[in-house]
């Protein structure tokens, strides 16, 4: 088994760096650096240590059996929720998908809907009309789209998507963190 490999695996679906791990764990980035090449072995304290900064028990680590990964989901996978008073509904197409990079939901909004206002954030933004007729408001702008056009924006103004459709409007939206 090699467990710098294991290690800089788990690092790097954590999405940090060797000196973020090391920072977290009071170890130098050039010790992670020989923990992930198998040039050193951690002592047991310290093995302990990297695997709960990792969020990993050490029985997951040693276990040989591995697992397969989700790719497809379902609509049992699927939450949703309702704002009656602002006109939408908003299904999240993946489990959990607000703890990842990418969050992608298929929001509907009913003919008078408006989807809640966002702060700017560093986020950013792409959306696919399905049905209808959108608006994105986006700062003092105001842009227009309506089914099969897509949308992207980065998200570094205040904004919003409201309907502008006699009738439902549906989009498909994908969004890097801090967004939803």
């Amino acid at each position: 088994m090699q467990i710098g490999k294991k290690i800089k695996n788990l690092r790097l679906k954590k999405g940090l760096t060797q000196e973020e791990l090391g920072e977290r764990t009071d170890l130098t980035k050039g010790y992670i650096s020989q923990l992930e090449r198998d040039l050193s072995s951690p002592a047991l304290e310290t093995f302990f240590s990297i695997l709960e900064v990792l969020g990993c028990t050490p029985k997951e680590f040693f276990d040989e059996e591995e697992r397969e990964q989700k790719v497809v989901y379902g609509e049992d996978d699927q939450t949703g929720y309702v704002d009656e008073d602002r006109g939408y509904h908003i299904q999240w197409l993946v489990p959990e998908s607000n703890e990842k990079e990418m969050e992608p939901i298929r929001l509907t909004l009913q003919a008078t809907g408006e989807f809640k206002q966002f702060e700017p954030s560093l986020s950013e933004t792409f959306a696919y009309v399905l049905s209808g007729r959108i608006i994105v408001r986006l700062g003092r702008r105001t842009y227009y789209a309506e089914a099969g056009e897509a949308i992207y924006f980065h998200a570094s103004d205040e904004h919003q998507i409201i309907n502008d459709f006699d009738g439902p409007s549906e989009l498909l939206l994908v969004a890097t963190e801090s967004y939803l």
